[in-house]
């Protein structure tokens, strides 16, 4: 297995090709205006979900976590998600919205709250899609002291990685979000994309967005659930709907692109977990996150 390797000192633009002309960021991005949400009342917030981060027909659960993570932030007195855990109760689909929050606990250096975004269906009924119990802080103030036996995953250069530009997507259906993302896939880990998977239930892959814009806590709720389902490698095809997902923010990452390490290590019952690491270009883990997912057999 190659040497894990540094990210780049380029601009996460120049990696790509034929760089764009200028980089997006943070608070001027394709991601923070679709992610922005209108304050009706306190508590309340109305959103109009974008069609470009859809997977399929879905709107990505990641996406919907940074959505909800927004709203939370302008509720709560601390700026940073430390910890979001969420259901997803049924599938997202791109138009409006409404998310309402709610302040469980007020402390001095961490506060909780809630937040459910809910939708309407054809029959005129509210449903809710999402909901979510989150403890925000300030990521600014954590101590330097840092202890571990973790380390970032072995993936070859930036170069020598592939995305969706790299040839046609092997992704059944029109998945959008793929035009938003900045997404190069360690060649060990597309054999599912060549026919012949490996049966490890393993993806890495450099992350950012396609415009640029730097990586912030909020856009980490989204890395973790961007890469294709390590499904895939396991030799399963189709969608695989996320039922639960908890993130865990443990640093503001610095500039430059990201890598994403995503293992599966027991698919029993139609279900499998996903465990992810997103480490930043100073080698530092930033994220770490757990989902439950569903998956097609047979």
């Amino acid at each position: 297995m190659p040497e894990a390797a540094s990210a780049p000192s380029s601009t996460l633009g120049d990696a790509r090709a034929g760089g764009p002309p200028s980089r997006a960021v943070i608070g001027d991005s394709e991601f923070d205006r679709d992610t922005a949400v209108t304050r009706r009342e306190p508590g309340v917030y109305d959103i109009d979900l974008s069609a470009g981060w859809t997977i399929i027909n879905a709107v990505n659960g990641g996406y919907l976590l940074a959505v909800l993570g927004r709203a939370l932030a302008d509720t709560l007195p601390h700026p940073d998600p430390f910890t979001v855990s969420a259901h997803y109760l049924t599938a997202s689909q791109p138009g409006p919205a409404v998310v309402r929050t709610q302040t469980v606990r007020t402390g001095r250096t961490l506060s909780t709250g809630q937040a459910s975004l809910f939708q309407y269906d054809d029959q005129g009924n509210e449903v809710e899609r999402i909901r979510v119990l989150a403890s925000y802080g300030d990521l600014s103030g954590l101590p330097d002291d840092v202890r571990t036996t973790a380390a970032p995953p072995a993936i070859p250069p930036l170069d020598q990685c592939f995305g969706a530009d790299d040839g046609p997507a092997p992704v059944e259906g029109s998945s959008a979000i793929t035009g938003r993302l900045m997404l190069k896939l360690d060649p060990a880990t597309l054999g599912w994309a060549l026919g012949a998977p490996s049966g490890k239930g393993e993806m890495r892959a450099w992350f950012g967005l396609a415009d640029g814009r730097d990586a912030d806590p909020l856009s980490l709720l989204l890395a973790v659930d961007a890469l294709p389902p390590t499904a895939f490698e396991i030799g399963l095809k189709g969608w695989v709907p996320t039922v639960e997902l908890t993130v865990h923010v443990r640093h503001r990452p610095a500039p430059g692109p990201l890598r994403v390490s995503i293992t599966t290590r027991n698919l029993a019952g139609g279900f499998l977990e996903e465990d992810a690491e997103v480490w930043d270009s100073e080698d530092r883990l930033v994220a770490q996150s757990r989902q439950l997912a569903r998956v097609r057999l047979g």
